[in-house]
């Protein structure tokens, strides 16, 4: 359970090439836009309006900046992983050289409900946007076939179907995936570009006033009138005021998994050593500067109690501009945003779990290429997977879901950062993460506590995945490890 990879033997693993090996083809910017493409989607376009009518009001931009400086915690020691151990897998793999096998096994498994969620998460969002841009062109879809039968509909079917085409393109190769994702990024950063400066002119001061609304349970612990447990086990914790505003952050943090999803595709990448923490920083500023702007115009144009309820809140606010003409160029590109968000979701999916069946965790066939050099049969096992919760949960469950497990995974890389420099002080790192321990640990204790701030329900569903976990793991996992067969055959000899 507690064998560890050793860190040369993860760097021969990602030397290797030819037939049998994940093909190298993305540059620095490559991965930045593949960062980005994962970063701006449903997060900002749908979450930040949930978000601002349910917890933050108009202080949710300051949620963002508060996920974001988890983020960047987490990111700077991502980044030094990603430098040091260029193999897919992401934090999977990190796990396995600094903690062991059994905790590589939990975090790869809480990763593939990370990357399967989320995609199911923006697809679901995608399918709403796509119904819009249907009734400008006098058509549109039936209520009943864009939500589940928890919200009223039989099944999503334009999320099924989205899910169901991007895999067929990541089945064809991650070059011409690269290529698409690029090609969306462009468009998807010039919208958020456009609103924020067609939006500014039209702010109206008064949506942000209140800044951050009261809550009426904060104003009782105030006073004295109810203690801090009682406050936090209470309906009213998290809705607005200040523990509405770390809960936003908490449920936000989804807006931020991209990241972490660049560097799954370290074999990937041309000249991973350089290129990973180019990837994983720049993408991760960019887009924390345009969500602070996009959520500040956005709660400018109209009141934060008008988003309750609403599916497309930027069309809500970008209809106070009164650039009509705009709104379907506005929904074109949100469409090609949440697109590119569900293809690096997929693909980074697809790598985790081929680094756990090359590994022995998992069966073969996970990790079987085709003759493109591609998990096919993964990206084929989870289109079903994916699109059968794209097809029937509803968004703020799967958004939840996605936001505590994507928190799990970054509080575990923090805390590998510093088991590693501790164990193995001399080992080459192209990057150094600053300030060791200090950043690692601010990492943990931001990570932790937007965790916390996170309903009950969420805790109790990451509990039943990761039961599932264990039990697929003492089942089969630690009887096929390629490493444990390895060790033992060894002392044996």
């Amino acid at each position: 359970m507690w064998y560890k990879k050793s860190i040369p033997k993860l760097v021969a693993e990602a030397a290797q090439s030819g037939e049998g090996t994940l093909k190298r083809t993305l540059t620095s910017s490559g991965l930045i836009a593949l960062g980005v493409g994962a970063i701006i989607g449903a997060g900002l376009f749908s979450l930040t309006g949930i978000a601002a009518a349910e917890n933050a009001g108009p202080a949710v931009m300051l949620s963002f900046i508060i996920a974001a400086v988890g983020c960047a915690f987490a990111g700077l020691c991502y980044a030094e992983f990603a430098s040091m151990i260029p193999v897919a897998g992401s934090a999977y793999t990190y796990s396995y050289a600094t903690m062991g096998e059994f905790m590589a096994w939990i975090i790869g498994w809480d990763l593939v409900l990370e990357y399967a969620l989320a995609s199911a998460t923006v697809a679901a969002s995608w399918s709403q946007y796509f119904n819009q841009l249907l009734l400008v062109f006098g058509m549109s879809i039936p209520e009943q076939l864009l939500s589940g039968p928890w919200e009223g509909g039989i099944v999503n079917l334009p999320a099924i179907i989205i899910v169901c085409l991007l895999s067929f393109l990541l089945m064809r190769g991650t070059q011409e995936s690269s290529f698409i994702n690029n090609i969306l990024v462009v468009l998807k950063v010039a919208v958020v570009i456009l609103f924020i400066a067609l939006g500014w002119q039209f702010i109206n001061p008064a949506n942000h006033t209140p800044f951050i609304p009261t809550n009426e349970g904060e104003e009782l612990l105030k006073q004295g009138k109810i203690g801090f447990f009682e406050f936090f086990k209470s309906d009213s914790f998290g809705e607005f005021g200040i523990s509405g505003v770390l809960r936003a952050a908490g449920v936000l943090f989804f807006a931020f998994v991209g990241f972490d999803a660049v560097s799954t595709a370290a074999q990937e990448a041309i000249n991973p050593k350089k290129g990973m923490p180019v990837g994983i920083i720049g993408s991760l500023l960019i887009c924390t500067v345009l969500y602070v702007l996009f959520s500040y115009v956005m709660t400018g144009l109209a009141n934060y109690t008008e988003f309750k309820d609403d599916a497309k809140p930027v069309a809500t606010a970008f209809a106070k501009t009164g650039y009509d003409f705009l709104n379907t160029a506005m929904i074109v590109t949100i469409i090609a945003g949440y697109t590119s968000v569900i293809l690096v979701m997929l693909l980074g999916q697809s790598r985790v779990f081929y680094s756990m069946s090359k590994d022995g965790l998992l069966p073969k066939i996970f990790s079987d290429l085709s003759k493109r050099q591609t998990p096919w049969k993964t990206n084929l096992i989870f289109m079903v997977f994916v699109s059968i919760f794209a097809g029937f949960v509803p968004v703020s469950d799967l958004g939840h879901m996605v936001s505590i497990g994507t928190l799990l995974a970054f509080t575990l890389v923090c805390v590998g950062i510093l088991v590693l420099r501790k164990s193995n002080p001399t080992a080459e790192r192209p990057f150094r993460t600053p300030f060791v321990p200090l950043v690692p640990i601010l990492g943990i204790i931001v990570c932790v506590l937007m965790m916390l701030s996170l309903p009950l329900v969420s805790w109790e569903r990451l509990g039943i995945w990761m039961l599932i976990g264990v039990v697929v793991y003492f089942l089969y996992g630690k009887k096929h490890s390629v490493l444990r067969k390895e060790i033992e055959s060894g002392r044996e000899n």
